[in-house]
């Protein structure tokens, strides 16, 4: 009987990818690790699905699955040798008011487990050399016997299915953001996005803005921004963000991110150089009235903003806001 079948979860995160890697590393230096996958969740839940963490036999976690109390369940088996030598088996928290209490779970909030052993059978070299490429990739677990395979997936495959028979889920491609332009407002975004998940590149071709300019662990393009774009190929889990005021610069780089597929183009300026950089864009550039629609601009959230730093939290919130399902 199927379980779960998502379609809109989020793509990899670098917290993903450190479980998937920690666990790995438990494996190779001798230690029974068993990973958990948030595979559905009733009302309301602290981790979504597709959430991972994972054990080893001495009581270390690394990931999340819940606020800390599940993650206590968990370990507490593991301790007591409760987990047995099951390759894959299913826990459910939260049935009752008294459980979803105890587990420190929200009011009504429920959530069930997908918790397997692993080993060479479950193919995590194979899936994180996959994903330290940027490569998008399908797992999938059999049960009872925990018998793993990674495929590329197809582009309506679900993001996490669970049912009597196997476990699959997606991963990657990670969020990617994509600046143009090195000022105030970059340097104070870039880290912010990154603590956010997304991996951050800035494109800044003017060699006098760059010289003050931190760039808080994002990559530096130094091409013009339409060629940065292209490099780029953002896809569906990317977002281009113009920030230079300077319609040679950003104008060309909004044309090539609008006939993308990301899920986010967006840009500063009032609306009135809004407006007129719509008008450039239909009128030179013959932009379809449709992907004109899909511009941000102003971009980020209506808070006020006036500062670099309170315009990079709006712009940062809507991302994660339209990047989130509803």
């Amino acid at each position: 009987m199927p379980r779960a079948a998502l379609r809109c979860c989020a793509p990899m995160t670098p917290v993903d990818l450190s479980v998937l890697r920690q666990a790995q590393a438990w494996l190779e230096a001798g230690h029974a690790v068993w990973l958990a996958t948030v595979v559905r969740t009733w009302g309301s839940a602290p981790r979504p699905p597709g959430s991972l963490a994972a054990w080893r036999d001495d009581g270390a976690w690394v990931g999340s699955v819940s606020g800390g109390c599940v993650e206590d369940d968990v370990l507490d088996k593991v301790r007591r040798g409760q987990l047995g030598e099951a390759a894959v088996q299913l826990l459910r928290y939260g049935v009752s008011a008294d459980e979803a209490q105890r587990f420190g779970l929200p009011c009504g909030g429920t959530l069930e487990l997908h918790l397997e052993r692993l080993g060479p059978h479950s193919a995590l070299p194979a899936l994180i050399a996959r994903l330290e490429q940027g490569q998008a990739s399908l797992r999938r677990v059999a049960r009872p016997d925990g018998a793993t395979q990674i495929s590329l997936p197809s582009p309506d495959t679900p993001r996490l299915q669970c049912d009597d028979a196997m476990l699959q889920q997606v991963f990657g491609p990670p969020w990617r953001l994509l600046l143009i332009g090195a000022g105030p407002i970059a340097a104070v975004l870039a880290p912010l996005a990154r603590s956010l998940d997304f991996e951050v590149t800035v494109c800044e071709p003017r060699e006098e803005a760059l010289a003050a300019f931190e760039p808080g662990g994002a990559r530096l393009s130094r091409a013009m921004p339409d060629d940065a774009v292209q490099a780029f190929a953002p896809d569906a889990a990317s977002a281009v963000v113009a920030l230079t005021h300077d319609p040679k610069l950003d104008d060309l780089a909004l044309l090539e991110a609008l006939r993308s597929p990301a899920y986010y183009v967006g840009a500063i300026g009032s609306r009135a150089n809004q407006s007129k950089r719509r008008e450039r864009l239909r009128e030179h550039f013959g932009l379809e009235e449709e992907r004109l629609a899909r511009l941000h601009g102003p971009v980020g959230l209506p808070i006020a903003a006036h500062t670099p730093a309170e315009i990079a939290v709006a712009i940062a919130a809507h991302l994660v806001q339209v990047r989130r399902p509803q």
